[in-house]
């Protein structure tokens, strides 16, 4: 007995067979990136308009994003690595070489976000936000001055302050209360920072760098050394979160997308890459998660209120971006760790 199958299934299995086999022409794209930064809004639309299903998993650290990445070769096709991180990724060849051919958005960047380290000529990355780590102070709870680390970080406030759940990021702050450069990351200059992160870590009742605002908002603290896109947020919500960049300085972060050599979806992820670029879907992830937008034509939509906001666009202060630090980071990691569990 002959079989005769509906045209509709022999097409769709033959779409599935081709799919297979072309290169470039995977239905699926893995991106690994950083918890609550991707809108769903985002991955749907992509998906509506290539036909590719993203499966986005999330990581907490530059660090976890790249044990994985080696631990899981071939995994994923798309990754947000911040520039310290990117800069380390680059050097151990862990990065495929972008296609500019296929990103034709690229000229929708500020040029405040072109040709700087770690990939001045932008060879394997594309900037995707950026933004500061600022002090917020719930001003209905704290009626003193905050203006710097030390300020934080009082015996008055203990049990009272949440903070990133990132030892570089602690690291970073008491190196500067100290009035030492962010990265001068030195066996002797760690020795200074230990006594003052010892005492600090004693007053913190949150550690948590995947929503820091969380314990704000929810009354469990009254201030916290926080992602400026989380005290965006906030402010937003209510005035009485006020954002503080710290007197000694802070860091200025720029999280990248970039495309792991192993990656098997090469064109899906210059296909997801050209399309955050567009100026309309940039503005959408700036209204999910209110960081710095470096895509300048997206700043154009932006309303008078967002670019108003003091986290997402502050005013003065002084920024550094991260460099990386080699086996250091170890040495930070195990600092930090000790002196957590021994508080």
């Amino acid at each position: 007995m002959k079989l005769f199958l509906p045209l509709r299934f022999v097409i769709r299995a033959s779409l599935a067979l081709f799919a297979s086999v072309l290169p470039g022409a995977a239905a699926e794209l893995n991106l690994f990136g950083w918890s609550e930064y991707v809108p769903q809004t985002v991955i749907d639309g992509f998906t509506r308009e290539s036909g590719i299903k993203v499966n986005f998993e999330t990581y907490s650290s530059n660090e976890e994003l790249i044990s994985k990445l080696v631990a899981g070769v071939g995994r994923y096709d798309l990754v947000q690595p911040s520039d310290y991180a990117a800069e380390l990724m680059i050097r151990q060849k862990l990065l495929a070489p972008l296609d500019r051919s296929k990103l034709g958005n690229l000229k929708n960047l500020s040029p405040d976000f072109v040709g700087r380290p770690p990939d001045p000529e932008g060879k394997f990355t594309v900037p995707y936000m950026s933004g500061t780590v600022g002090i917020v102070v719930n001003t209905d709870k704290v009626k003193v001055p905050v203006t710097s680390y030390r300020d934080v970080f009082q015996a008055r406030f203990k049990n009272r302050i949440v903070v990133l759940n990132d030892n570089r990021e602690i690291v970073t702050w008491a190196l500067l209360s100290l009035g030492l450069p962010m990265n001068s990351i030195t066996a002797e200059n760690l020795k200074r920072a230990r006594p003052v992160i010892a005492e600090w870590v004693k007053l913190v009742k949150v550690f948590d760098s995947d929503s820091p605002k969380t314990a704000l908002l929810n009354g469990d603290v009254d201030l916290g050394v926080v992602w400026s896109g989380e005290a965006a947020i906030l402010w937003n919500q209510n005035k009485k979160f006020q954002y503080v960049i710290p007197a000694e300085g802070t860091h200025q972060f720029i999280d990248m997308l970039a495309i792991p050599a192993t990656a098997k979806n090469k064109n899906g992820a210059h296909q997801f890459m050209n399309y955050i670029l567009r100026p309309e879907v940039s503005k959408l992830i700036s209204a999910a998660f209110p960081y710095t937008n470096p895509n300048a034509a997206a700043r154009q939509l932006l309303s008078a209120g967002e670019l108003a906001n003091p986290a997402s666009y502050p005013k003065g202060g002084q920024f550094e971006t991260f460099r990386d630090i080699g086996k250091m980071a170890s040495d930070i990691d195990r600092l930090v760790t000790d002196l957590k569990s021994s508080k």
